[in-house]
């Protein structure tokens, strides 16, 4: 399975979790809101962390192996995606080229506008937020 044959579903299901893994190589999972890339040239999975303090930001950045999986809102399918995570914040990109980055990535992970995208643009400076685009590896699922 490649991820183009699961790319539509994670653009109409945007519940996820993402395993990152800590030190000792345990897992960790977090419930994440997902869809897939907007940005030219990726084929991925994407998601946004708001916290660049996170958990799972910091076992990203020791370790860029992970999964996300999409789940219907049902339960009933999914899909996974095992690869390498690309970060992306306002450290290593500049700054207007980040704002118009992580509006794009909230509209690719979800069906809606942002009611306030000036509100939006401030917290997510301020929260320090991460675009986290998974590079395929492995991909599979139940989808029907």
């Amino acid at each position: 399975m490649e991820f183009s044959d699961v790319k539509s579903f994670f653009q109409t299901n945007h519940r996820g979790v993402i395993t990152t893994f800590r030190q000792d190589g345990t897992g960790q999972s977090s419930i994440v809101v997902c869809g897939a890339s907007p940005f030219d040239g990726d084929e991925a999975p994407i998601f946004v962390t708001v916290r660049g303090t996170s958990y799972k930001v910091r076992n990203l950045r020791r370790n860029a192996r992970c999964n996300v999986m999409a789940v219907a809102e049902d339960w009933r399918q999914f899909a996974v995606v095992e690869g390498t995570a690309t970060l992306t914040d306002y450290h290593n990109t500049e700054a207007e080229a980040m704002r118009v980055k992580l509006r794009d990535a909230f509209m690719a992970c979800g069906d809606n506008e942002h009611p306030d995208w000036e509100e939006y643009d401030r917290a997510m400076v301020q929260q320090d937020a991460v675009i986290v685009v998974v590079q395929p590896e492995r991909v599979y699922g139940l989808i029907r």
